[in-house]
């Protein structure tokens, strides 16, 4: 409903008020009505390279990158703009070409984004998550990667293509920097940085409107419950507990299973169950062998609240007696213990806090996985200004040690990682972006927002992030129900393109 909303806002108020240049809302009308329908066939054809990570495939090995990066360079080859291959960056420029340097930082604006994109379970969508659907829910392109990155990427590439058809002369390059391992491994681009003087002002194109100004930390808190050969008596343990896809994404499934169950057990944890009508339970007893269930709702990891973790109800759905130390017991009890079904970190010792700007601090645990050295346990947490680094790695460290203690186990390969958040003050182009975005939305007077992701813009001076999510809409991207709407598409195209001429004449 409220992407529906904003869709009307968008049809109703395009061009309503007189805070963006004339010469850039003809060019944005211009860029709707001439593109929109070969943007969303571009989108058709990115979308269909699974541009995933693969372990021990290097990116320039991998045929779905290969080929996609050969689609981008022939598109935008028809579009009459520069292109620029350095391996896990391309670069499509609009403007005079000019060597990277820092004595022309000035002169270049930049936009970032990103061309790879999460893992899909196939089996939870109507198409193959690799084709664009335009036909199961009118009005939504769902595929992996419309709303993060893909379709951005599409619209910005029409919008450089309208500008070139008007002969707009800007005072700056507009450069759109597209990275293609954002989502695993942000080293390549760390090392191309070394090399390369990223322009002096830059958007990324990766989260939110109105304009971010603030990102969380991406951090995690990782340990393997050991395997335990402690010898069972005849009464129920689990045996297994498992859920989860990827680390970045709230787990949709998860499963358990317990062994010397009965039909008592099985009606105290139906009756917890109860407590959780959000989420599709299923259980299936079978000569004293009981498996359950539990579906919730997939969501970017960034915006817990967005999604139903079925990790964590899961393990509250099993809290119906003290379990035996198995290895699955103690994760269902580490789980209670120290996340619970809160996202704030309510429960982990001492480490939850809040920003007045950021918000708080969110905790998920998104993947619990077995393998030779027990079960995996890891949490994504997004963490605001107000604690260090090395406080929260020293409170977190308390936590698991008077929980060892609690326990009488010691936890393996415990690893910890406190990413540093993002606040960009003083960013000049700010109240531009903002006069745009009230221009296409109708939404008056919007304030910069912080939110819990992580974008490539911690990387680049001056950068903020500008869509392609609407605010108080549900962000899809990493989920199993990824889409962006086509109202939202032609939106971007529009708020797009005027950045460019707005920025890219910025003094």
């Amino acid at each position: 409903m409220k992407r529906l909303m904003v869709g009307l806002l968008f049809v109703s108020g395009f061009g309503w008020a007189q805070n963006v240049s004339e010469l850039a809302d003809d060019t944005a009308k211009y860029a709707v009505k001439t593109y929109q329908n070969q943007m969303v066939d571009a989108l058709a054809q990115m979308v269909s390279f699974k541009t995933v990570a693969v372990k021990d495939l290097p990116m320039e090995r991998n045929p779905e990158f290969t080929n996609y990066k050969k689609y981008v360079k022939s598109l935008s080859g028809s579009l009459g703009l520069n292109y620029q291959d350095h391996g896990y960056v391309m670069i499509i420029s609009l403007g005079s070409a000019l060597k990277a340097t820092s004595d022309n930082s000035t002169e270049r604006f930049g936009i970032m984004t990103h061309g790879d994109v999460q893992p899909a379970d196939a089996t939870k969508w109507r198409k193959s998550p690799f084709e664009l659907d335009r036909e199961s829910e009118p009005g939504l392109l769902i595929a992996r990667g419309t709303e993060d990155d893909k379709g951005a990427i599409a619209s910005a590439l029409y919008a450089m293509k309208a500008i070139k058809d008007k002969g707009i002369k800007l005072n700056k390059t507009i450069e759109l920097i597209i990275y293609m391992a954002e989502e695993s491994d942000w080293k390549p681009l760390e090392k191309f940085l070394e090399t390369y003087a990223p322009p002096a002002l830059n958007v990324t194109i990766d989260a939110e409107y109105p304009v971010v100004t603030a990102e969380n930390g991406w951090s995690m808190i990782v340990v393997d419950v050991p395997h335990l050969t402690t010898k069972q008596d005849d009464s129920a343990y689990i045996s297994e507990f498992g859920g989860g896809s990827f680390g970045s994404q709230i787990p949709e499934d998860a499963k358990a299973v317990i062994k010397n169950a009965d039909k008592m057990l099985l009606k105290k944890i139906k009756a917890r169950a109860l407590m959780h009508p959000q989420l599709k339970f299923g259980f299936d007893l079978k000569k004293s062998i009981l498996t359950v269930t539990a579906r919730g709702k997939s969501a970017h990891s960034s915006t817990p609240e967005d999604g139903i973790n079925a990790i964590a109800f899961l393990a509250d759905v099993l809290n119906v007696k003290a379990w035996p130390k198995t290895t699955a017991g103690l994760t269902v009890t580490y789980i209670n213990e120290l996340v619970g079904t809160g996202i704030n970190a309510e429960k982990f010792g001492d480490i939850a806090y809040s920003d007045d700007f950021m918000g708080d601090m969110t905790l998920a645990p998104t993947t619990v996985t077995s393998g030779e050295q027990g079960i995996n346990i890891f949490i994504n947490l997004r963490r605001p200004v107000g604690k260090t680094a090395e406080l929260l790695t020293t409170q977190t460290q308390a936590a698991l040690a008077k929980w060892q203690q609690k326990h009488a186990v010691e936890l393996a390969n415990v690893r910890l990682y406190f990413g540093e958040p993002l606040v960009v003050k003083d960013a000049p182009h700010v109240d531009t972006l903002l006069d745009i975005f009230s221009h296409y939305t109708g939404i008056k007077n919007p304030k910069p927002i912080s939110v819990g992701g992580s974008t490539n813009a911690k990387l680049l001076p001056s950068a903020v992030s500008f869509g392609p999510s609407m605010p108080g809409t549900e962000y899809t991207g990493h989920s199993e129900h990824e889409f962006i709407s086509l109202k939202q598409l032609k939106l971007n195209l529009a708020m797009y393109t005027a950045m460019m001429i707005e920025l890219g004449n910025m003094k």
